[in-house]
This record gives structure tokens, C-alpha cells and sequence, in this order.
């Protein structure tokens, strides 16, 4: 699933978002997410019980992350919780949009397929928060037979 996703993700790279001690912080990755960051899961049998990728760090990885010094600390994880219709990981789009582009952020429906959530410096950039669902066999399936 991750080799397919990759090779249909038009991706440059990627962002990624977490909290630790109420705080958020995000790092960017070039090229593909590290495969320590993808765990596979399954939904529940109720919606069908289909295999998925989500994007998920272990405490241990996201203290190794801020001791390297490259995650950017944002502020407290208040900035994901407004009282709007979306959830923490469109939050999380709508600030790093804001924060990186200086674009105000609108949610879109734009396929991974084709393009990152932003666009910086001509590279397409993917943007998660830990948890998220980077892909499920549904989806890929869809996509593999339509092309």
C-alpha cells in the first residue's frame, strides 16, 4: 500500500504535525514520510473492516524529533481547537496555509494525485497531523483501476 501510495502521491514532501505536553510542533520531510511514521491499521468492521496507512508517532520518536532541534515548535495545541466545522487535521492545514503561504486557507477536495495541500518554493508538500490517515486500500483500488 505505502509502495503504491508513493508512487501516486504528487508529493515533493511532507509536513508533519504533533503535540507533546499540549504543545504543537511540526517538521517538514523531504521526499517520502520515514517508514517509522507509517502504521498499518484497520478501520472497523462496521465500516468494513479495510486495510489503511495512517501517519503515527510513538512518544519516544516525537521526543527524538524536537531533540534534533528541526521540529518547529507553533504554540500550545489551542490552535486546533476553534469552534468551526473542521477537524485537528484541518486545523493543522489551515495553520501551517496560513503560517508558510501567508494564503488564507480553504478547504479543498484536490486529489494527493495531483497536488500537495500547499505549494512552497515551486516543491508540492503534503501536510499531516499525527493520526491521520495517509491512505487506505479503498482508495488506492479506485485510483489503480481508473488509470
Amino acid at each position: 500500500m505505502i509502495t503504491a501510495y508513493n508512487r501516486l502521491s504528487a508529493a515533493d514532501a511532507y509536513i508533519f504535525g504533533f503535540i507533546v505536553n499540549h504543545l504543537l510542533y511540526y517538521i517538514r520531510f523531504d521526499g517520502h514520510l520515514p517508514a517509522e511514521l507509517l502504521k498499518f491499521d484497520r478501520a472497523s468492521s462496521k465500516k468494513g473492516g479495510m486495510a489503511k496507512v495512517r501517519v503515527k508517532a510513538t512518544a519516544a520518536i516525537k521526543q527524538a524529533l524536537i531533540a534534533s532541534g528541526k521540529a518547529v515548535l507553533l504554540g500550545t495545541e489551542a490552535l486546533l481547537e476553534t469552534s468551526d466545522k473542521y477537524n485537528k487535521g484541518e486545523r493543522f492545514e489551515r495553520v501551517i496555509t496560513e503560517l508558510l503561504t501567508g494564503q488564507e486557507w480553504h478547504k479543498d477536495s484536490i486529489p494527493f494525485t495531483q497536488a500537495g495541500d500547499i505549494e512552497l518554493n515551486g516543491k508540492q508538500i503534503q501536510i499531516k497531523l499525527d493520526q491521520a490517515e495517509l491512505t487506505n486500500e479503498k482508495m488506492l483500488q479506485r485510483i489503480l483501476t481508473a488509470a
